[in-house]
C-alpha cells in the first residue's frame, strides 16, 4: 500500500496543490517534541487524553515518543489506542458509564477508572479487585476557560465517603480532579492538591496515586504558557500537602500535548465589506472559537505563496455553511490587502480541530496532510 507523501511545509503544499477545501497540516516532530517535554518536566506518569485528537498518526507518534499510558473516555477510544499500542495502559476517567461499557472495559483491560457518585461506583463492582479507582473531586476553583466541575466531580464531603467505600471494596484508592480547560493559573492545581490531601485524611485512606488531570494551557496568543512553572508547582504542593506519604502523580494532558501538532489552512471564499467568508468555520475545525477565546496566531498567504503584510484590520469572519450562526464570535485582525482565494493559516490547531469537526453542508477539513515542519 502506497503511503501518503510528506510535504516539506504547509506553504509548499498550498502552492502546489492549491486546495479549495480546508486543510489540517500535521507535523509528527511537533507532537513528539511536546510528548518529550511533558515526560521530562512532569514528575509522574504522563497519560494522553485521547479525546483531544484520536487520529491514528497522532497516537502512533506519541507511542514513538515513549508514551504508553492513555486517558480514554469510551470503548471506541480504548480500541483506537489498542490498535496502535496493544500493551498500552488505559485510564478510563469518564465518570459516567453504562453497565455495558463497564463490562467491555473490563474485557479490554483497563488499569484505572474514576468515580464521582455512589451509583457509578456500584457499576464498577464488576472490575477486578485491586483495580485503581480514583474519586473525582470538584471545587469552585477559578482560572480556566471553562469549568469542568459543573458536570463532573464530587464535593469534599461526598468524596470522603466515596474514597472510604473504594478502599472497603478492595480497590486501590486514588483521587483525581480537573482544573478546567485552558487553565493558566498554577494556583488551581495547588488548591485541588491540598483539598485532596484533606479528603484522604478524613477518609483515613492513603492514596496510591493522585491524578492532577489535564487543563494545561496551549499557546493561543501572546506569550506561550509556562508549563515548567506549573509542573514545578504541582510537585511542590504535593510534597507540602502529603509529606512523606505523597502519592505517585499522573497527569492527562490533551490540548497542550497536541495543539502545536497541527495548523489549519482555510481559503477566502468571498469578501463583503468588513466581512470575510472562509471555507471552514464553527461547524468545522474552528468549532472551539464559540466556547473559548480565539487566538491571534494566524497569517495570510496568497495562492502563489506571498505573505500578505497589509495593516491589520478587524474583520467579521463567517464560515461556509448556510447557517447564519456559522460565525466566529469576535472580529479577527486580518491584513487590509486580503483577497479572495488567499489562505488564512491558523497555528496551534492540533487539539479538537478535527475531533469535533462536523461535515455539515459537506464542509469541514480534509484528511490531515503530513509535513516535515511548519516553516522552511
Amino acid at each position: 500500500m502506497k503511503s501518503d507523501p510528506i510535504w516539506s511545509t504547509p506553504d509548499d503544499h498550498l502552492r502546489k496543490a492549491l486546495p479549495d477545501t480546508a486543510q489540517l497540516y500535521f507535523c509528527p516532530a511537533e507532537v513528539q517534541r511536546m510528548a518529550r517535554r511533558f515526560q521530562a518536566g512532569f514528575s509522574g506518569l504522563v497519560s494522553y487524553a485521547v479525546k483531544a485528537n484520536p487520529a491514528p498518526e497522532v497516537l502512533e507518534n506519541l507511542v514513538a515518543a515513549g508514551l504508553h499510558a492513555f486517558d480514554v473516555a469510551s470503548v471506541a477510544e480504548m480500541r483506537a489506542v489498542r490498535a496502535v499500542c496493544p500493551d498500552a495502559v488505559l485510564h478510563y476517567n469518564n465518570p459516567v458509564r453504562s453497565r455495558v461499557e463497564v463490562a467491555q472495559a473490563a474485557l479490554i483491560g483497563i488499569a484505572s477508572a474514576s468515580v464521582d457518585c455512589a451509583g457509578e461506583l456500584a457499576k464498577l463492582a464488576v472490575l477486578p479487585r485491586g483495580t485503581e479507582i480514583s474519586v473525582r473531586l470538584a471545587l469552585p476553583v477559578k482560572g480556566a476557560a471553562y469549568d469542568f466541575g459543573t458536570k463532573f466531580g464530587a464535593g469534599p464531603d461526598q468524596a470522603v465517603n466515596l474514597l472510604a467505600q473504594v478502599a472497603a471494596m478492595g480497590f486501590t484508592p486514588a483521587m483525581t480532579f480537573h482544573p478546567g480547560t485552558q487553565c493558566g493559573d498554577a494556583g488551581a492545581w495547588a488548591a485541588y492538591i491540598h483539598a485532596c490531601a484533606v479528603v484522604a485524611v478524613r477518609a483515613d485512606v492513603r492514596l496510591a496515586r493522585l491524578n492532577v488531570g489535564g487543563g494545561f494551557a496551549a499557546h493561543r496568543g501572546g506569550a506561550a504558557p509556562d508549563l515548567g512553572a506549573v509542573f514545578a508547582r504541582i510537585t511542590q504542593e504535593t510534597h507540602a500537602a502529603f509529606g512523606a506519604d505523597a502519592p505517585q502523580l499522573v497527569c492527562e494532558p490533551g490540548r497542550a500535548m497536541v495543539a502545536e501538532a497541527c495548523q489549519l489552512a482555510t481559503r477566502v471564499k468571498s469578501l463583503r465589506g468588513d466581512a470575510v467568508y472562509l471555507n471552514d468555520g464553527i461547524y468545522g475545525a474552528l468549532a472551539e472559537w464559540r466556547d473559548i477565546t480565539g487566538h491571534d496566531r494566524l497569517r495570510v498567504v496568497t495562492a502563489d505563496g506571498a505573505t500578505r503584510a497589509g495593516a491589520l484590520v478587524p474583520r467579521i469572519v463567517f464560515g461556509p455553511t448556510c447557517d447564519s450562526i456559522d460565525r466566529l464570535p469576535d472580529p479577527v485582525l486580518l491584513p487590509s490587502d486580503l483577497s479572495e482565494e488567499d489562505y488564512v493559516i491558523f497555528a496551534g490547531m492540533g487539539a479538537y480541530g478535527s475531533a469535533i469537526a462536523t461535515r455539515f453542508n459537506g464542509y469541514g477539513p480534509d484528511a490531515m496532510v503530513t509535513v516535515a515542519a511548519f516553516s522552511a
